[in-house]
């Protein structure tokens, strides 16, 4: 074989230099470029068998029952549980609790499911005295520590179990992909590898993933197409809760959330974390509640605002877990129809519980919590707010309020605000204060 014999190619975007060089022209990625001589195989195309095609009606409906765990949380963002044969990836901060919880999903399911664990990151002894430390083990939950790819499949063949960990696929190696572990191309290799483990042979598969400082999945954008669910572990500092949200799910919404409170045994699900918001929440100027869904849920949340009059010459706009283009209209609105200098005041705004609003029911929510610390005078306690507001100033009505009105009377609030034309069938279990525009904002502050 000459030199000249020799290929150069991106594992990230398959561009093809003439040599190797340490940046991608293509796509701009470090360390991409990858060497490869051709075997003769691969220089010569080879005759192949032609395609069954079939018709859709003489494909057989197989029907497989989903690998439910009893924890809650987990089953309802999974989409009502595992589906055999699919291939899932979780990702999320260091130390987050991502092997926590999928030691907790694991240990449950062994005892009725054969379920193999194989841990790329941590010895054997960690992951025994992880074990110990979460009371997880009695059920018959089978380790290994391997990271060769062919080596995890020939065993996965030979046993045949219903559900694979793999903890994490970035320590994973592949004979196929002459690179290091944790790069491009060995990251696709054994993505691919698994891929086609779980679909033919009908094993679930779920594999933990590293991100980037940018808080995306670690490796090529066509690991997360090739997996059939991408899950994102997140972090609330104040009250150790994880949220469990799907970015991708093609057996569910990706709308669900789960949520678990870390403690000393591990990650406990929290079926009532509406009630945890509530407890948390003070009756204080600037301080606003709405209800927002994610999935079939309702999720109770504090807007806080903060307005003090400018001391530089253009007015500061700090505002976090929701658009900030949002927050900024609302208070044109309130500037132009209600006569209030808005634009002269700094304005500091935050979502609690470190969670991001995208939906527009919460625009009344926003226009009293800016009300509220402007007038400095707190809202009716325990009120809930949930409208739109147009650009005329006329507040308008949403859908689901009778999901949001039930949650709220579930956990005592007393005050619903809504559109005045806001139809909703069932009795209301709250006293309504319904609104025509935001002219009727001000008489909640005694202001005229």
């Amino acid at each position: 074989m000459t030199k000249n014999s020799t290929l150069f190619h991106c594992t990230n975007c398959d561009y093809r230099p003439a040599k190797w060089v340490g940046c991608c022209p293509e796509c701009s990625e470090w360390g991409s470029i990858t060497e490869k001589v051709p075997t003769t195989a691969s220089l010569s195309q080879r005759r192949t068998g032609s395609i069954n095609l079939k018709h859709l009606e003489d494909i057989p409906d197989t029907h497989h029952t989903r690998l439910l765990t009893g924890i809650d949380e987990w089953d309802r963002v999974m989409g009502g549980g595992i589906v055999p044969g699919s291939l899932i990836i979780i990702t999320g901060d260091p130390g987050i609790g991502k092997s926590t919880l999928l030691l907790h999903v694991a240990h449950t399911l062994a005892a009725h499911k054969k379920v193999f664990y194989f841990s790329s990151e941590e010895s054997l002894t960690q992951v025994k005295h992880r074990a110990a430390r979460l009371d997880c083990m009695q059920n018959p939950l089978l380790f290994s520590d391997q990271a060769h790819v062919e080596s995890i499949i020939e065993s996965c063949l030979a046993h045949r179990p219903d559900l694979i960990v793999i903890d994490s696929i970035q320590n994973c190696y592949s004979n196929n992909a002459q690179v290091i572990p944790g790069s491009i191309g060995q990251l696709r290799e054994a993505a691919f590898s698994f891929m086609r483990l779980a679909k033919e042979n009908n094993i679930a598969i779920i594999i933990t993933g590293h991100i980037t400082k940018e808080g995306t999945i670690a490796g090529p954008k066509m690991l997360e197409h090739m997996v059939d669910a991408v899950f994102y572990l997140q972090g609330e500092e104040q009250w150790h809760i994880r949220m469990l949200r799907a970015v991708k799910n093609r057996f569910g919404s990706i709308n669900e959330l789960g949520f678990f409170q870390m403690e000393a045994s591990g990650l406990h699900q929290v079926p009532n974390i509406n009630q945890q918001m509530l407890n948390d929440i003070s009756h204080a100027p600037g301080s606003a509640l709405i209800s927002t869904l994610e999935g079939s849920r309702p999720i109770l949340l504090e807007l806080q605002a903060l307005t003090v009059p400018a001391k530089f010459g253009i007015p500061q706009r700090i505002i976090t877990g929701i658009d900030h283009k949002q927050v900024t209209l609302i208070a044109a609105i309130l500037e132009k129809y209600l006569q209030i200098n808005l634009s002269s005041h700094d304005i500091f705004f935050k979502v609690s519980g470190n969670f991001k609003i995208k939906e527009s029911s919460v625009d009344l929510g926003i226009a009293l919590a800016l009300l509220s610390t402007y007038f400095q005078q707190p809202l009716p306690e325990k009120s809930l707010a949930i409208a739109e507001i147009s650009l005329t100033g006329a507040i308008k009505p949403v859908n689901h309020i009778g999901i949001h009105a039930q949650e709220a009377a579930k956990f005592g609030l007393k005050n619903l605000f809504l559109s005045h034309n806001q139809t909703y069938e069932q009795p209301h279990p709250l006293p309504l204060h319904r609104l025509k525009n935001v002219y009727e904002l001000v008489g909640f502050f005694g202001a005229k």
